[in-house]
């Protein structure tokens, strides 16, 4: 298992657009991919529960992949963070 700490750079936060950014990407891996913002853990392959985190700008989540692949899932995953979502 792999973690890593993120924040939300994009003004925006975690709308649908990322939240949908955030699933595709998971999704091709095999890794287990969470994210988690305080208490609050959940299927980084689940749209619904992403947009249910409610991480505006600035917020800090954690990153985490379980798997084979787990080191190139969170690359690819901060990748997306580090870029802002392509958005600004």
């Amino acid at each position: 298992m792999v973690e890593q700490m993120v924040t939300i750079k994009n003004r925006a936060g975690i709308h649908a657009r990322p939240a949908a950014l955030l699933v595709q990407t998971a999704s091709k891996f095999k890794s287990k991919i969470y994210i988690e913002k305080e208490s609050d853990r959940i299927n980084g392959k689940s749209i619904m529960g992403i947009i249910t985190l409610g991480a505006g700008y600035d917020t800090n989540l954690k990153l985490i992949a379980d798997g084979e692949d787990e080191q190139d899932a969170l690359q690819a995953l901060v990748h997306l963070f580090d870029s802002k979502f392509e958005e600004d």
